[in-house]
C-alpha cells in the first residue's frame, strides 16, 4: 500500500502549502520527519538544520506556537527572561531569523555585512531584551518569540511544513527506514499523504492529567486547568453562575497559580465563590544551593513561590486574607479516597492540577504490522522496543532505529548532587538536551 504512493506523493509533496520553498519538495524521502511544532519541536528543527540533517517534513496541526501559546499566555513563567533569550539564540538557524538576516547560507552566522544591526539592539527579541533579565515574565512574551521562530523555520531552506498528524509509521527493519503516513480531515490534492525517511523526532506534548475520582466524588464536573490558568478564561466560566464552590487537587506550580486566580476571581469579582484546596503534602520551593538548585524541576518559583509563601505557610495563612475565600484540607498519601469522599462532595466543580500525561504518539508499526510498544531511555532521548526473532520468539529490547524525542512527553532525567531524581521541563532544558544527545541522530 505505502509502495504505491510513492510516485504519487513526490508530485504532491512539490506543490505543499506552508512550507519552505526549494527542489526539497519534490522529495518522497526526507532526513527526518519532526512531530509537534511546540518550544519542543522548534528546538529539534533548529538543531538539526544547524547539524546539517536535511530536507525535514514538519508536521504538527496548527503552527502555531503549542499550548504556550494556545492556552498558556496569561501564566507567569518560573524561567528568567535571559533563559528565553538564550533559547532563541542557541542554534545558528535561530540566530538568523531573530536578526533578520537574509540568509546567504542558512548556517552562516549574521554579520554587518549583511546591512542590519546584530548586536543584540535591534532584534526580534527587542521586547524580551527591554525586560528584567533575572526575574520571569508573562508567557505571551515566550509565546510570541516561539511563534516568530516557527515562522521563521517554515521558510528555511530544507524545511517542508504540512499541517495534519502523523497517523502510522511502519519500520522496515531491514534498511531501518520508516515509512510515515500523514492524516489531514481537510486534505488537499496537494498535501503529502505519505513519505519515508530515516528519522523519525517525536515532540508530541502533554496535557493536564485527569484521572477518575472515587466514590462519591466520580460524579462532580471536572473543571479544565488549562481553563483555569487563564484569569479571562476562568472569569468568563464563573461569573455568569450564581454561588459555586471549586476544589482544587495538588501542590504544584500550576495549582498555586490556579489558587491565586481563583482567590482573586472571589476577592475582587464573585464574592460567592468558595475554594477548597485539597494536598497531600506541604508546600516546596526551588532552593539554589552552591552552584544547582534544590528541586529545579518540581519546586516552586517566581511569583508562585512569592504568593505561596506570603499566603499558604500555615504560619502566614492564619493571618492572610486568602483564609477567607480558601479552605485548606492536608492529608497524608494514601488518603486520598477518604478524604475526598469527605471533602469533595458539594462542590460544583473540581481542579486536578496533578501533573501532566503524555499526549498519543503516531502509531508505530514493524514490516509485518506487528505494534511497536515504546521504551524511553532519558538520557539518551531514543527508544527501545522488544524485537523478534526470525523465528517469531520474543528477543530483548533493542534500540529503535531513527526514532528519538524530546520535550515535556520526552524530558532529559537529572540526578542533583544530593541524588534526588527529576525531570528536566524547560525551553532551555530541551535545547540544552537536544544539543547534547543530537549529535546521535547523525
Amino acid at each position: 500500500m505505502f509502495l504505491s504512493r510513492k510516485i504519487t506523493d513526490s508530485r504532491k509533496a512539490s506543490t505543499s502549502t506552508g512550507g519552505g520553498s526549494g527542489p526539497y519538495g519534490t522529495h518522497a524521502k526526507y532526513a527526518a520527519v519532526v512531530v509537534g511544532a511546540g518550544p519542543a519541536g522548534i528546538t529539534c528543527v533548529g538543531n538539526l538544520l544547524e547539524r546539517k540533517v536535511e530536507p525535514i517534513l514538519w508536521v504538527d496541526d496548527a503552527f502555531n506556537g503549542g499550548r504556550v501559546n494556545s492556552k498558556y499566555r496569561e501564566v507567569p513563567s518560573n524561567t528568567k527572561v535571559g533563559l528565553f533569550i538564550d533559547f532563541a539564540t542557541a542554534v545558528a538557524p535561530f540566530r538568523k531569523i531573530v536578526s533578520g538576516t537574509p540568509s546567504r547560507s542558512r548556517w552562516e552566522e549574521p554579520s554587518a555585512s549583511d546591512g542590519v544591526i546584530v548586536n543584540g539592539k535591534s532584534d526580534k527579541l527587542q521586547r524580551l531584551r527591554e525586560l528584567d533579565q533575572t526575574t520571569g515574565c508573562e508567557l505571551s512574551y515566550a509565546a510570541d518569540m516561539i511563534v516568530m521562530l516557527t515562522k521563521g523555520l517554515r521558510h528555511t531552506p530544507g524545511v517542508i511544513t504540512q499541517q495534519g498528524k502523523v497517523g502510522e509509521a511502519v519500520l522496515d527493519e531491514a534498511t531501518s527506514e520508516w515509512t510515515v503516513r500523514l492524516d489531514n480531515p481537510n486534505q488537499s490534492e496537494t498535501d503529502i499523504s505519505s513519505v519515508q525517511a530515516k528519522r523519525i523526532i517525536l515532540c508530541t506534548g502533554s496535557s493536564p492529567t485527569d484521572v477518575p475520582l472515587p466514590g462519591n466524588a466520580s460524579e462532580i464536573p471536572s473543571f479544565d486547568l488549562d481553563d483555569a490558568l487563564s484569569p479571562t478564561l476562568l472569569s468568563e466560566k464563573l461569573l455568569p453562575r450564581g454561588p459555586t464552590t471549586i476544589s482544587v487537587v495538588g501542590a504544584s506550580h500550576s495549582a498555586i497559580l490556579v489558587l491565586r486566580n481563583l482567590y482573586h476571581l472571589a476577592k475582587y469579582s464573585k464574592s460567592d465563590l468558595k475554594i477548597r484546596w485539597l494536598t497531600r503534602h506541604s508546600l516546596r520551593y526551588a532552593e539554589f544551593m552552591n552552584g544547582w538548585v534544590l528541586r529545579d524541576n518540581t519546586g516552586l518559583k517566581g511569583e508562585a513561590a512569592v504568593w505561596a509563601r506570603e499566603n499558604l505557610e500555615p504560619e502566614n495563612f492564619k493571618s492572610s486574607d486568602v483564609r477567607n475565600y480558601i479552605t485548606a484540607i492536608s492529608y497524608a498519601k494514601g488518603e486520598e479516597e477518604e478524604n475526598f469522599a469527605a471533602h469533595l462532595p458539594g462542590s460544583d466543580f473540581v481542579i486536578q492540577a496533578i501533573g501532566y500525561t503524555r499526549d498519543p504518539v503516531p502509531a508505530l508499526k514493524t514490516g509485518d504490522g506487528k505494534e511497536i510498544t515504546l521504551y524511553y531511555d532519558h538520557e539518551k532521548g531514543s527508544f527501545s522496543y522488544v524485537r523478534e526473532s526470525d523465528c517469531g520468539s520474543i528477543g530483548d529490547l533493542a534500540k529503535l532505529p531513527g526514532v528519538y524525542g524530546a520535550g515535556i512527553a520526552w524530558p532529559e532525567r537529572t540526578t542533583d548532587p544530593q541524588g534526588n531524581v527529576e525531570y528536566a521541563v524547560g525551553f532551555m532544558k530541551f535545547m540544552r538536551y537536544v544539543k547534547r544527545v543530537s549529535p546521535e541522530w547523525n
